[in-house]
């Protein structure tokens, strides 16, 4: 990259430290968002129970919807002048996620649900302020992320308390 090209925002040589940190944020964002498609796949096949239709269908959607999130962080990263990176460096962190003992443990699933979305939640208010007055467009398309983030957390808190009300989490 050329610094001539680019004299002004996130691609200008002044703010190379900041383009690199905001990578990185990104990277790790995406790597978030792959390993919680990986685990709402396998939750919402390996479910069962009377009550689990629910859950099922919400886990298959929100896949969709994270998919498209990584692969909204991966564009970002290469705009940036990033590498998305590979299978290679994956070290999986959400072992709250990871299938229950016993299929039919609704609430494991729903409180790792739960616990994935509030880690996003916590992770792209980062990236929200770290890009502050910095690059307004990774900013931008965070704030979108991030509010979808908060209603999947919300629709399973709902699942939660009703499991809570009924005594049966």
């Amino acid at each position: 990259m050329a610094d001539t090209t680019y004299s002004k925002g996130i691609f200008s040589s002044d703010h190379k430290e900041d383009r690199e940190k905001i990578v990185a944020l990104l990277q790790k964002a995406y790597w978030m968002e792959i390993e919680t498609v990986i685990n709402y796949i396998t939750n919402s096949v390996n479910v069962d129970g009377i009550r689990a239709q629910e859950i099922r269908e919400s886990l298959a959607e929100d896949v969709q919807e994270e998919l498209g999130h990584a692969q909204q962080f991966a564009d970002r990263i290469k705009e940036l002048y990033g590498v998305v990176p590979g299978s290679a460096e994956f070290s999986p962190e959400q072992t709250f996620l990871q299938p229950p003992e016993h299929q039919t443990d609704l609430v494991h699933i729903i409180r790792g649900v739960i616990e994935a979305e509030t880690g996003a939640i916590e992770h792209y208010t980062r990236i929200i302020e770290e890009t502050e007055g910095v690059d307004h467009v990774t900013q931008d398309m965070v704030i979108a992320i991030l509010k979808d983030e908060q209603g999947h957390r919300r629709l399973f808190e709902g699942f939660l308390r009703e499991f809570e009300f009924e005594g049966k989490a």
